[in-house]
């Protein structure tokens, strides 16, 4: 029985092979943050003279990458990324997320919009029918976190506090339970609308392109409403 350790690192090491066949010596590559991000970065490091840097979406991700010898730029020196692979707290099959566990939600949204593709790497505890079960982070700005707050709840849902936490935008998070999310494309759009709103968790506008999805079986992809292959 492999661990989740285990299974993070071998979805780690398909998405390097994935991302190989993508890259050419003068590409940028989008990295986001998290635990399975970080088996990333280990084995992407061995083989970072296949591209010329990359950018991140948070600083724990950034000081690692360097500490590798990979090259990190800041995002406005970046005109074109062909890939951008990050991690998630859920995936549905239609290939919406939910983000933001780890607080880089904003950043990660900013980066992946750059890039062509966006490759979700997961294990298979995060793949869902209906978003949800995971709370959803939402990030606000100080002042507006009750204001926030109070309209959340007006959706059903249950908001609290992440404490003790800020994110490397200088914000806060509410994290927001109860939600059942079958139609996340529209709850981002609403979300996002409300005043004192930086960036909520969902990645529905714009989802993934492509999961790769780490099982006891092997890695499998997974497009949208199927699941295809194992690599």
């Amino acid at each position: 029985m492999l661990t989740q350790d285990d299974l993070k690192r071998n979805v780690a090491h398909a998405a390097v092979e994935y991302a190989l066949s993508c890259l050419q010596p003068d590409s940028v590559l989008g990295v986001g943050t998290g635990s399975t991000v970080d088996f990333f970065i280990d084995a992407i490091a061995g083989h970072r003279e296949r591209f010329r840097a990359a950018v991140s979406s948070s600083e724990r991700s950034t000081e690692r990458m360097r500490k590798l010898g990979i090259p990190v730029l800041d995002l406005n020196d970046v005109d074109d990324m062909p890939l951008y692979v990050d991690g998630a707290d859920e995936i549905d099959h239609g290939m919406n997320m939910i983000k933001g566990g780890g607080g880089a939600l904003t950043r990660e949204k900013i980066v992946s919009s750059v890039a062509r593709q966006f490759v979700c790497i997961v294990d298979e505890t995060k793949v869902v029918d209906v978003l949800g079960r995971f709370p959803l982070p939402v990030e606000v700005i100080p002042m507006a976190r009750n204001v926030v707050a109070r309209k959340l709840r007006e959706l059903g849902g249950e908001p609290r506090l992440r404490e003790g936490f800020i994110t490397d935008n200088g914000c806060e998070i509410l994290d927001v339970s109860g939600l059942s999310i079958t139609a996340p494309a529209d709850m981002e759009a609403h979300i996002n609308d409300i005043p004192g709103v930086v960036c909520c968790g969902l990645f529905a506008l714009a989802g993934a392109d492509l999961a790769l999805v780490s099982t006891q079986q092997g890695v499998r992809r997974m497009v949208k409403g199927s699941a295809t292959g194992e690599i």
